[in-house]
């Protein structure tokens, strides 16, 4: 397998350490978003969205990072990381969605605030940032991954862009199981931390 990524993306982290969890051999292929390379005819025929990450499998292209995760859990049949159960993988499409949208628009937008620049108010994006880590953190109170006992794709989903959450001004300190549920998630065989950079709280 290949993985397109960059190393400062949250969302390829999230498929990098997914692969990584499961112990598949995977080939890094750095996509270089400062150069552009992500708007480059020949990646755009990966990916016309022009993102990263993008998994390729034998021929077979997969973009979207929970998607990939979707599509790694299925491929290998991991119904420990994604429920085959009804309620239980409702409850983990639920966390994915969070992911993709309250995640997005909060914690992820605070960081490309800090990170690259991103033109957003920080007002905005770090109230919402914090009105999810009190939702999460209430959900946290009751097991020690998002959804049950064990990890699944939802926590993968949810972790990069959580971790790194100072980075982007949003302080973790109040989020007491926030803070443990990752804990738990670095101490799993296979983690693979996201690189970090030296700005917002985390200067």
């Amino acid at each position: 397998m290949k993985l397109y990524h960059h190393p400062l993306s949250g969302h390829s982290h999230r498929a990098r350490l997914f692969l990584s969890l499961l112990d598949i051999p995977h080939e890094l292929v750095l996509v270089d978003l400062a150069k552009g390379a992500h708007k480059a005819p020949e990646f755009l025929k990966l990916n016309p969205f022009g993102q990263v990450p993008v998994l390729e499998d034998d021929g077979v292209i997969v973009t979207d990072s929970v998607a990939i995760l979707v599509y790694l859990a299925k491929k290998l049949r991991r119904g420990d990381w994604l429920p085959e159960d009804a309620l239980a993988a409702a409850r983990v499409q639920k966390w994915l969605s969070v992911a993709a949208g309250e995640i997005a628009y909060g914690p992820a937008a605070a960081r490309l605030i800090t990170v690259f620049g991103a033109n957003f108010r920080p007002e905005e994006v770090l109230t919402r940032a914090h009105n999810l880590l009190k939702q999460i953190d209430a959900e946290l109170s009751g097991h020690p991954f998002i959804v049950a006992a064990t990890p699944t794709i939802a926590d993968v989903a949810l972790y990069s862009y959580i971790a790194s959450a100072p980075e982007g001004n949003v302080d973790l300190a109040d989020y007491a199981h926030v803070r443990a549920w990752l804990a738990r998630i670095e101490a799993l065989p296979g983690f693979v931390e996201f690189q970090k950079t030296p700005v917002g709280l985390a200067a």
